[in-house]
């Protein structure tokens, strides 16, 4: 019994040991081809000055909806649930 808990453990624990030896050190991230791009061109093809804004709204601005639509969902779902059970439970909000 004790073996069907302690074998998932441990390599849950290996994993994240070895995960956190190989990781690099802070401050140096591999470079790519990508980053030159980017710095370079980001602000001709884009109009803003700032990269991080360039690659977030006009490189990955369909992504970036994606995830905003998700967000929403979720927030909404949460909201949805909540008055269900706050109106089954009869509970008076206006004096929670």
């Amino acid at each position: 019994m004790k073996l069907r808990y302690f074998l998932p453990c441990l390599l849950i624990f290996a994993f994240l040991f070895l995960s956190a030896h190989n990781i690099r050190d802070f401050g140096s991230p591999t470079h790519s081809e990508m980053d030159t791009y980017f710095l370079r061109n980001a602000q001709e093809q884009t109009g803003a000055n700032n990269v991080v804004s360039a690659v977030l709204f006009d490189y990955r601005g369909l992504d970036t909806l994606g995830e905003a639509t998700v967000l929403f969902t979720a927030i909404s779902g949460v909201l949805i649930i909540s008055k269900t059970i706050l109106e089954d439970d009869n509970v008076d909000v206006k004096n929670c």
